[in-house]
């Protein structure tokens, strides 16, 4: 695994390193490609990798950083 960041289906930025909901992420660093997996190994979203924020400022990317325990999804969307 690589520490860098990536952006959730919200906008929210999260670390590679805990991207919370009980996923785990899978780092393609050529690719700049991330995985974001269930306990069980399902897909359960696809990002493009940043390693730091300056990288993050370069792409223009201005989304806020979540910890966690931030949730990913609401109840009300069937998660």
């Amino acid at each position: 695994m690589s520490a860098g960041f990536f952006v959730d289906w919200n906008g929210d930025l999260r670390s590679t390193d805990e991207p919370g909901g009980g996923y785990h992420c899978d780092v393609d660093l050529p690719a700049r490609y991330v995985a974001i997996l269930s306990k069980n190994g399902a897909l359960i979203h696809e990002a493009t990798f940043y390693k730091t924020e300056a990288d993050l400022e370069k792409a223009g990317i201005k989304a806020k950083l979540v910890p966690g325990s931030h949730p990913w999804a609401a109840p009300k969307d069937g998660f």
